[in-house]
Protein backbone atom coordinates (compact mmCIF):
# COMPACT_ATOMS: atom_id res chain seq x y z
CA UNK A 1 0.00 0.00 0.00
CA UNK A 2 1.42 3.39 -0.94
CA UNK A 3 1.64 6.47 1.23
CA UNK A 4 -0.95 8.26 -0.92
CA UNK A 5 -4.39 6.94 -1.77
CA UNK A 6 -7.42 9.21 -1.46
CA UNK A 7 -7.56 12.83 -0.25
CA UNK A 8 -7.40 13.19 3.52
CA UNK A 9 -10.55 13.83 5.53
CA UNK A 10 -11.54 17.46 5.38
CA UNK A 11 -9.64 18.12 2.15
CA UNK A 12 -11.84 18.82 -0.90
CA UNK A 13 -11.06 16.71 -3.94
CA UNK A 14 -11.08 19.17 -6.88
CA UNK A 15 -12.15 16.87 -9.68
CA UNK A 16 -9.77 14.09 -8.73
CA UNK A 17 -6.62 16.16 -8.23
CA UNK A 18 -4.46 15.21 -5.24
CA UNK A 19 -1.31 17.13 -4.27
CA UNK A 20 0.49 15.79 -1.18
CA UNK A 21 3.83 16.86 0.28
CA UNK A 22 6.00 13.98 1.47
CA UNK A 23 8.55 14.88 4.15
CA UNK A 24 11.58 12.58 4.48
CA UNK A 25 14.74 12.51 6.61
CA UNK A 26 16.89 9.92 4.89
CA UNK A 27 17.09 7.61 1.88
CA UNK A 28 15.02 4.89 3.53
CA UNK A 29 12.12 7.25 4.24
CA UNK A 30 12.45 8.67 0.73
CA UNK A 31 12.16 5.26 -0.90
CA UNK A 32 9.39 4.14 1.48
CA UNK A 33 7.29 7.10 0.37
CA UNK A 34 8.05 7.11 -3.35
CA UNK A 35 8.59 3.55 -4.62
CA UNK A 36 5.23 2.12 -3.40
CA UNK A 37 3.56 5.24 -4.86
CA UNK A 38 5.05 4.45 -8.27
CA UNK A 39 4.26 0.74 -8.12
CA UNK A 40 0.67 1.33 -7.06
CA UNK A 41 0.23 3.59 -10.08
CA UNK A 42 1.72 1.03 -12.44
CA UNK A 43 -0.47 -1.72 -10.96
CA UNK A 44 -3.53 0.45 -11.57
CA UNK A 45 -2.60 1.13 -15.18
CA UNK A 46 -1.75 4.79 -14.55
CA UNK A 47 1.00 6.50 -16.55
CA UNK A 48 3.74 7.43 -14.07
CA UNK A 49 6.49 10.04 -14.24
CA UNK A 50 9.27 10.79 -11.76
CA UNK A 51 11.00 14.18 -11.94
CA UNK A 52 13.47 14.56 -9.08
CA UNK A 53 17.14 15.61 -8.70
CA UNK A 54 19.55 13.20 -10.36
CA UNK A 55 20.91 11.55 -7.23
CA UNK A 56 17.36 10.88 -6.00
CA UNK A 57 16.34 9.68 -9.44
CA UNK A 58 19.09 7.05 -9.29
CA UNK A 59 17.79 5.80 -5.93
CA UNK A 60 14.25 5.38 -7.25
CA UNK A 61 15.39 3.82 -10.52
CA UNK A 62 17.55 1.24 -8.74
CA UNK A 63 14.79 0.41 -6.25
CA UNK A 64 12.23 -0.07 -9.04
CA UNK A 65 14.40 -2.49 -10.98
CA UNK A 66 12.75 -3.51 -14.26
CA UNK A 67 9.64 -1.48 -13.35
CA UNK A 68 11.69 1.64 -14.06
CA UNK A 69 11.49 0.83 -17.77
CA UNK A 70 7.78 1.76 -17.80
CA UNK A 71 8.21 5.04 -15.89
CA UNK A 72 9.07 8.44 -17.41
CA UNK A 73 12.25 9.46 -15.55
CA UNK A 74 13.50 13.06 -15.57
CA UNK A 75 16.34 14.79 -13.75
CA UNK A 76 14.65 17.83 -12.20
CA UNK A 77 17.96 19.67 -11.96
CA UNK A 78 17.83 19.89 -15.75
CA UNK A 79 14.13 19.71 -16.64
CA UNK A 80 13.15 22.04 -13.80
CA UNK A 81 16.18 24.30 -13.64
CA UNK A 82 13.78 27.21 -14.14
CA UNK A 83 10.83 26.59 -11.77
CA UNK A 84 8.55 28.45 -14.20
CA UNK A 85 9.19 25.71 -16.75
CA UNK A 86 8.04 22.80 -14.58
CA UNK A 87 4.25 23.09 -14.95
CA UNK A 88 4.17 23.48 -18.75
CA UNK A 89 7.36 21.60 -19.64
CA UNK A 90 7.29 18.69 -17.18
CA UNK A 91 3.99 18.15 -15.34
CA UNK A 92 1.42 19.24 -17.91
CA UNK A 93 3.59 18.00 -20.78
CA UNK A 94 3.40 14.49 -19.34
CA UNK A 95 -0.26 14.66 -18.27
CA UNK A 96 -1.48 16.22 -21.52
CA UNK A 97 0.23 13.50 -23.57
CA UNK A 98 -1.98 10.81 -22.01
CA UNK A 99 -5.48 9.82 -23.24
CA UNK A 100 -8.16 12.27 -22.13
CA UNK A 101 -9.56 11.48 -18.69
CA UNK A 102 -6.87 8.94 -17.82
CA UNK A 103 -5.48 9.44 -14.34
CA UNK A 104 -1.75 10.18 -14.12
CA UNK A 105 0.66 9.86 -11.23
CA UNK A 106 3.75 12.08 -10.92
CA UNK A 107 6.53 12.56 -8.38
CA UNK A 108 7.93 16.08 -8.64
CA UNK A 109 10.70 17.42 -6.40
CA UNK A 110 11.34 21.03 -7.46
CA UNK A 111 13.03 22.20 -4.23
CA UNK A 112 16.28 20.75 -2.97
CA UNK A 113 19.16 21.91 -0.78
CA UNK A 114 21.29 24.07 -3.04
CA UNK A 115 18.50 26.06 -4.67
CA UNK A 116 19.68 29.65 -4.25
CA UNK A 117 17.85 32.69 -2.91
CA UNK A 118 17.06 33.97 -6.40
CA UNK A 119 15.44 30.66 -7.39
CA UNK A 120 13.46 29.89 -4.24
CA UNK A 121 10.61 32.45 -4.56
CA UNK A 122 9.86 31.09 -8.03
CA UNK A 123 9.92 27.55 -6.59
CA UNK A 124 7.42 28.40 -3.86
CA UNK A 125 5.09 30.10 -6.32
CA UNK A 126 5.38 27.08 -8.63
CA UNK A 127 4.25 24.71 -5.87
CA UNK A 128 1.31 26.98 -5.05
CA UNK A 129 0.25 27.32 -8.69
CA UNK A 130 0.18 23.56 -9.35
CA UNK A 131 -3.17 23.50 -7.55
CA UNK A 132 -4.78 25.85 -10.09
CA UNK A 133 -2.94 24.39 -13.07
CA UNK A 134 -4.35 20.90 -12.34
CA UNK A 135 -7.74 21.83 -10.91
CA UNK A 136 -10.31 19.36 -12.22
CA UNK A 137 -7.64 17.01 -13.62
CA UNK A 138 -7.40 13.33 -12.70
CA UNK A 139 -3.87 13.44 -11.33
CA UNK A 140 -1.82 12.82 -8.21
CA UNK A 141 1.39 14.82 -7.84
CA UNK A 142 3.56 13.80 -4.89
CA UNK A 143 6.20 16.37 -3.85
CA UNK A 144 9.04 15.14 -1.61
CA UNK A 145 10.73 17.56 0.83
CA UNK A 146 14.01 16.93 2.64
CA UNK A 147 13.04 17.62 6.27
CA UNK A 148 16.70 17.68 7.38
CA UNK A 149 18.51 19.78 4.77
CA UNK A 150 15.79 22.30 3.85
CA UNK A 151 15.31 25.26 6.17
CA UNK A 152 12.24 25.93 8.30
CA UNK A 153 10.79 28.53 5.91
CA UNK A 154 10.78 26.06 3.03
CA UNK A 155 9.09 23.37 5.13
CA UNK A 156 6.47 25.85 6.35
CA UNK A 157 5.78 26.93 2.77
CA UNK A 158 5.31 23.27 1.81
CA UNK A 159 2.45 23.04 4.31
CA UNK A 160 0.94 26.20 2.79
CA UNK A 161 1.17 24.99 -0.83
CA UNK A 162 -0.04 21.39 -0.33
CA UNK A 163 -3.55 20.50 0.84
CA UNK A 164 -2.28 17.12 2.07
CA UNK A 165 0.92 16.41 4.05
CA UNK A 166 2.72 13.19 4.97
CA UNK A 167 5.00 13.73 7.99
CA UNK A 168 8.52 12.31 8.02
CA UNK A 169 8.52 8.71 9.18
CA UNK A 170 4.77 8.32 8.67
CA UNK A 171 2.78 6.40 6.07
CA UNK A 172 -0.39 8.32 6.92
CA UNK A 173 -1.55 11.60 5.44
CA UNK A 174 -3.52 14.49 6.88
CA UNK A 175 -5.01 17.77 5.80
CA UNK A 176 -2.65 20.72 6.07
CA UNK A 177 -3.97 23.29 8.54
CA UNK A 178 -1.71 25.92 6.92
CA UNK A 179 -2.92 25.41 3.33
CA UNK A 180 -2.97 28.84 1.62
CA UNK A 181 -1.57 28.70 -1.92
CA UNK A 182 -2.90 32.12 -2.91
CA UNK A 183 -1.15 33.61 0.10
CA UNK A 184 2.16 32.06 -0.99
CA UNK A 185 1.82 33.42 -4.55
CA UNK A 186 1.14 36.90 -3.16
CA UNK A 187 3.90 36.75 -0.53
CA UNK A 188 6.58 35.91 -3.07
CA UNK A 189 5.42 38.56 -5.52
CA UNK A 190 8.19 40.67 -4.05
CA UNK A 191 10.33 43.48 -5.48
CA UNK A 192 13.44 42.05 -7.11
CA UNK A 193 16.88 42.89 -5.72
CA UNK A 194 18.22 46.16 -7.17
CA UNK A 195 19.83 45.78 -10.57
CA UNK A 196 23.37 47.10 -11.07
CA UNK A 197 23.93 50.54 -12.51
CA UNK A 198 23.90 49.67 -16.21
CA UNK A 199 22.49 51.63 -19.15
CA UNK A 200 18.73 51.56 -19.67
CA UNK A 201 17.34 51.22 -23.18
CA UNK A 202 13.83 52.61 -23.65
CA UNK A 203 11.77 51.20 -26.50
CA UNK A 204 8.46 51.63 -28.32
CA UNK A 205 6.89 49.66 -31.16
CA UNK A 206 9.08 51.19 -33.85
CA UNK A 207 12.30 50.49 -31.96
CA UNK A 208 11.70 46.84 -31.05
CA UNK A 209 14.34 45.52 -33.49
CA UNK A 210 16.88 48.01 -32.12
CA UNK A 211 16.15 46.84 -28.56
CA UNK A 212 16.66 43.20 -29.52
CA UNK A 213 19.90 43.91 -31.36
CA UNK A 214 21.25 46.05 -28.51
CA UNK A 215 20.47 43.37 -25.91
CA UNK A 216 22.02 40.63 -28.04
CA UNK A 217 25.16 42.66 -28.66
CA UNK A 218 25.62 43.37 -24.95
CA UNK A 219 24.99 39.72 -24.03
CA UNK A 220 27.60 38.62 -26.58
CA UNK A 221 30.07 41.12 -25.13
CA UNK A 222 29.43 39.57 -21.71
CA UNK A 223 30.25 36.08 -22.97
CA UNK A 224 26.96 34.53 -24.08
CA UNK A 225 27.33 32.54 -27.33
CA UNK A 226 25.58 30.12 -29.66
CA UNK A 227 22.13 28.79 -28.80
CA UNK A 228 22.06 30.60 -25.47
CA UNK A 229 22.59 33.91 -27.23
CA UNK A 230 19.75 33.03 -29.61
CA UNK A 231 17.58 32.22 -26.58
CA UNK A 232 18.28 35.62 -25.04
CA UNK A 233 17.42 37.32 -28.33
CA UNK A 234 14.11 35.44 -28.41
CA UNK A 235 13.31 36.33 -24.80
CA UNK A 236 14.15 39.99 -25.38
CA UNK A 237 11.90 40.13 -28.42
CA UNK A 238 8.97 38.43 -26.64
CA UNK A 239 9.18 40.54 -23.49
CA UNK A 240 9.62 43.81 -25.34
CA UNK A 241 6.72 43.00 -27.67
CA UNK A 242 4.59 42.09 -24.67
CA UNK A 243 5.41 45.47 -23.12
CA UNK A 244 4.35 47.31 -26.25
CA UNK A 245 1.10 45.33 -26.61
CA UNK A 246 0.09 44.99 -22.95
CA UNK A 247 2.33 47.33 -20.97
CA UNK A 248 1.34 50.78 -22.19
CA UNK A 249 3.18 50.81 -25.50
CA UNK A 250 6.67 51.25 -24.09
CA UNK A 251 9.20 49.76 -21.70
CA UNK A 252 12.83 49.75 -20.61
CA UNK A 253 15.43 47.03 -21.08
CA UNK A 254 18.79 46.33 -19.47
CA UNK A 255 21.37 43.55 -19.62
CA UNK A 256 24.20 42.73 -17.19
CA UNK A 257 26.50 39.97 -15.96
CA UNK A 258 25.90 38.27 -12.60
CA UNK A 259 27.54 35.18 -11.04
CA UNK A 260 28.27 33.34 -14.27
CA UNK A 261 25.03 34.40 -15.95
CA UNK A 262 23.85 37.08 -18.31
CA UNK A 263 20.70 38.69 -16.96
CA UNK A 264 18.08 40.39 -19.12
CA UNK A 265 15.38 42.55 -17.53
CA UNK A 266 12.34 44.24 -19.08
CA UNK A 267 10.16 46.64 -17.12
CA UNK A 268 6.92 48.33 -18.18
CA UNK A 269 3.75 49.94 -16.79
CA UNK A 270 1.52 46.88 -17.33
CA UNK A 271 -0.02 44.72 -14.63
CA UNK A 272 0.34 40.94 -14.89
CA UNK A 273 -2.96 39.81 -13.42
CA UNK A 274 -2.71 36.06 -14.11
CA UNK A 275 -0.11 34.27 -11.92
CA UNK A 276 -0.21 31.30 -14.31
CA UNK A 277 0.74 33.42 -17.33
CA UNK A 278 3.72 31.75 -18.96
CA UNK A 279 3.16 28.52 -17.00
CA UNK A 280 0.03 27.33 -18.79
CA UNK A 281 0.51 25.34 -22.03
CA UNK A 282 -1.13 26.95 -25.03
CA UNK A 283 -3.81 25.02 -26.91
CA UNK A 284 -2.71 23.86 -30.35
CA UNK A 285 -5.31 25.99 -32.09
CA UNK A 286 -4.67 29.05 -29.92
CA UNK A 287 -3.42 32.14 -31.74
CA UNK A 288 -0.84 34.05 -29.74
CA UNK A 289 -0.43 33.84 -25.98
CA UNK A 290 2.85 31.93 -26.14
CA UNK A 291 5.31 34.74 -25.45
CA UNK A 292 5.74 34.32 -21.70
CA UNK A 293 5.58 30.53 -22.11
CA UNK A 294 8.56 30.65 -24.47
CA UNK A 295 10.38 32.90 -22.01
CA UNK A 296 9.97 30.28 -19.27
CA UNK A 297 10.91 27.37 -21.53
CA UNK A 298 14.26 28.77 -22.69
CA UNK A 299 15.49 30.76 -19.67
CA UNK A 300 17.52 29.25 -16.82
CA UNK A 301 15.50 31.27 -14.32
CA UNK A 302 12.65 33.75 -14.58
CA UNK A 303 11.55 36.06 -11.77
CA UNK A 304 8.57 38.37 -12.08
CA UNK A 305 7.31 41.18 -9.89
CA UNK A 306 4.04 43.02 -10.46
CA UNK A 307 3.44 46.09 -8.33
CA UNK A 308 1.55 49.40 -8.36
CA UNK A 309 3.98 50.91 -10.89
CA UNK A 310 4.03 48.03 -13.36
CA UNK A 311 5.74 44.70 -14.03
CA UNK A 312 9.38 43.64 -14.06
CA UNK A 313 10.51 40.38 -15.67
CA UNK A 314 14.11 39.28 -15.06
CA UNK A 315 15.67 36.31 -16.89
CA UNK A 316 18.96 34.49 -16.31
CA UNK A 317 21.11 32.68 -18.92
CA UNK A 318 24.14 30.65 -17.88
CA UNK A 319 27.34 31.60 -19.68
Amino acid sequence: MSAVTEPAAGVPDPGGFVHPALFYRDDDEYLAGTVPFVREGLAGGEPVAVAVPGERLALIRDALGTDAETVRLLDMREAGRNPGRIIPGVLRAFADAQPAGRRVRIIGEPIWAGRNSAEYPACAQHEALINDAFQGRAATILCPYDAVRLDARVLADAHATHPVVIPAGSRGESASAAYDPAGVVARYNEPLPPAPDVPLLSFVADSLPDARHAATAEAARLGLTGVRLDDLALVTAELATNSVVHGGGTGVLRVWAEDGHVVCEVRDKGRLADPLAGRRPAARDQRGGRGLLLVNLVSDLVRTYTGPDGTTVRCWFAV
